[in-house]
This record gives structure tokens, sequence and C-alpha cells, in this order.
């Protein structure tokens, strides 16, 4: 048995080469040249530059002086019954979304977005455009843009040169920094907060309160 195990792996040998030795250290580089010179899908290329887009539009909208004034017309309290339609702040809405985009609650941003924009802002709606353009969902990315441009009959849809002022100034701040910064210490502590109160849900559909917006007032005081 041995002698038979010996003889297959006799067999089995690689030979050596007669021609020269295999150069790992040049293999290497040439892989590394080969991975360099291979560009991203137009695809990816077109996901990464919608969440760039998107990242400047929600700090944009978070950074605004009377952000918190607004999300404090949506916020619950011992004085306010349920939200209604009549009630809803548009604007507080888009904010709260923006925020929670940005500290990482994509899915509920998704669902104040879809509030914002059923109630009528293009804004919201150009969010939606981008998150799921960000997302790869083509069809639900331009579903979205249509309504911007098109289905919101109760005011003027930006033109095409808002629209490409818009990406120029994404890119701009991509390159060159912004003013605008994005949530962190106790604001993000406040959304965390706020989030582990509907810990069985992934979308936080519950509405802001006093003690968030007291925590975006003193964000945007700081800026």
């Amino acid at each position: 048995m041995n002698a038979t195990l010996d003889t297959l792996l006799t067999d089995a040998r690689i030979p050596l080469s007669t021609t020269r030795d295999f150069d790992v250290a040049a293999a290497l580089r040439r892989l590394a040249a080969d991975a360099s010179r291979r560009t991203p899908t137009a695809e990816i290329a077109r996901a990464a530059q919608a969440g760039q887009r998107l990242e400047v539009v929600c700090r944009w909208v978070l950074n605004e002086p009377d952000a918190a004034a607004h999300v404090d017309k949506i916020a619950e309290g011992p004085d306010r019954g349920p939200l209604t339609a009549e009630q809803m702040d548009v604007d507080g809405a888009l904010v709260f979304a923006c925020l929670l985009y940005l500290t990482g609650h994509q899915e509920s941003a998704q669902f104040w977005w879809q509030l914002a924009a059923g109630a009528g802002s293009r804004a919201a709606a150009y969010c939606l455009h981008l998150h799921h353009l960000r997302l790869g969902e083509s069809k639900r990315a331009w579903h979205w843009f249509h309504q911007l441009t098109h289905s919101m009959a109760d005011t003027a849809p930006p033109d095409a040169a808002f629209l490409e002022g818009l990406e120029i100034f994404a890119r701009y701040v991509r390159d060159n920094g912004s003013r605008a910064l994005a949530p962190s210490g106790r604001l993000e502590s406040e959304v965390d907060r706020l989030a582990a109160r509907t810990p069985s849900s992934s979308v936080i559909v519950a509405r802001p309160d006093r003690q968030l917006v007291a925590g975006l007032e003193e964000f945007t005081a700081g800026r």
C-alpha cells in the first residue's frame, strides 16, 4: 500500500520549469496594475454619486436656521393629540427624515420622506430619487424623479437649470467641504433614544419629541 502511495505522489509531483523561475513579485505588480485600470460600472458610479448628493442635501436641510422650529410642529407632547394630515408640517417631516438618514436610520428616513413627498414636498421627492438611486433601485428612483418634475401640480416644478446647479453644488461640497455639519453628540444620541422606543421595528414611525427638538436647536445654534 505504501509503495503504491509513494508511486502516486511521485507521479503527481509538478516538474520544475526548465526555462526560468516564476517571479511572484512581478506577477503581483501586474495584478495590481490591472486592478487600478479597472473602472467601476456605470451603475456603481451612479449609486456613489447619488449617495454623495443625498448627503449634501440632507446636511443642507438640517443646518437651516428654522429646522428645529419645523420639527417642533410635528413633535408629540402631552398637550398634543395624534398628528393629522391637516397638522402635518411638510418641512418638519423633511428635516426629521434628513436627520434620520444622517444618523444611519435609512429605512426610517424613507418612511418620513414618503410622508413629506405625499404632502407635496418636492425636496422630499428629490431625496427619495437619490435614495433609491444609491440603492440601485432604478425603477423607484425614476418614479420619484417623475413625481418631482411632473406630478406635484400644486407648485411649479424645478427647472433643469436648478437641478444642474444643485448637482454642481454637490460636487463642489464633495471636493472642498462644507460648513453644513453632520449631526453628532447629543443630537445623535437623541435619535438613538427615540429609535430604542420601537426596538421591534427597523422603521422609526414614532414622532419626534420635545427632547429631540431641544437637541436639534442646540445643534443649529452651535453651527
